[in-house]
């Protein structure tokens, strides 16, 4: 390696990503079911005991859609303007029954989700039996999600206001060790390149990095909530499996995810399996 490639290699390393804060207010709430009259009203009610925070600098106002107001995902879409929420409750499948299979998220939720630019909670189903004890109580342990870039201030910024101020936020970063492995044994076949540094140092660099930015972010929240306890979580793993290990051995009452890839127009990558699989506590969906 030349003089001028090692100087360039140092000073990249020393560029870290820095967290900037920004309010999150959620001053109005649309749920979406597919539920009518007294049923609609008691999971209403179960949603607003859920969300206490963030807290709203003014009386948080709730709308709900029932089942009878629409019947296409256009139906759906055309009603989301007359309400103008800050934030979506809904939950899988509206309006079918394939909540009973770990499959899909179903047509209106698939599109409503990437059609908007509204945050949306995933909510339990409330007719299966998949969801945790401990769920839709509080939100005293969140957990964000980062993905292939780990930098995201607007995920950490509302997984934040969602926690408890006295509460537990866990920054996570999951490299895919599935994929790290593939390139780890394309590399062992380039002659010129030391397998063993290369693994070395390429892993300290893919785990580094997110790591920098998380004690950025942490630095900076405490300013802002000293009561909060942040800690994170970095490593190499297997990415459905990790976060259901998480979910059961932390009681995880929220997890925050993005939902947007600007370079496609299906839900992001690394959201789909987990929104998808991960059933038994609310995610919310940046």
């Amino acid at each position: 390696m030349s003089q001028v490639d090692q100087f360039e290699s140092v000073f990249r390393s020393a560029v870290k990503a820095v967290f900037e804060y920004r309010k999150i207010d959620i001053r109005s709430v649309l749920l979406v079911t597919d539920l009518e009259n007294e049923a609609a009203r008691a999971f209403q009610k179960t949603v607003q005991t859920f969300l206490q925070f963030p807290a709203s600098e003014t009386e948080r106002q709730f709308f709900v859609i029932n089942g009878s107001e629409y019947h296409t995902t256009q139906d759906l879409l055309e009603l989301l303007p007359q309400y103008s929420p800050d934030l979506i409750c809904t939950y899988r499948n509206l309006h079918s029954n394939a909540w009973r299979f770990p499959h899909s998220l179903g047509e209106h939720l698939d599109v409503m989700v990437q059609k908007t630019d509204i945050p949306v909670m995933l909510l339990p189903h409330p007719s299966a039996n998949f969801q945790a004890e401990h769920a839709l109580q509080n939100t005293t342990d969140v957990m964000v999600v980062t993905d292939m870039l780990a930098v995201n201030d607007t995920l950490i910024n509302f997984a934040a206001a969602f926690t408890k101020p006295d509460g537990n936020l866990y920054l996570t970063h999951v490299e895919d060790a599935r994929i790290f492995e593939r390139y780890m044994d394309a590399i062992s076949k380039i002659d010129v390149i030391d397998t063993e540094t290369a693994r070395k140092r390429l892993g300290e660099q893919l785990l580094k990095e997110p790591d920098d930015y998380f004690h950025s972010c942490a630095t900076t929240l405490k300013q802002k909530y000293p009561q909060l306890q942040i800690s994170s979580l970095v490593i190499f793993s297997e990415l459905v499996a990790e976060y259901r290990h998480q979910i059961d051995s932390r009681k995880l009452d929220l997890l925050v995810l993005s939902a947007k890839d600007e370079r496609q127009q299906a839900m992001h990558s690394v959201a789909y399996p987990l929104a998808v699989e991960l059933r038994q506590i609310p995610l919310l969906l940046i």
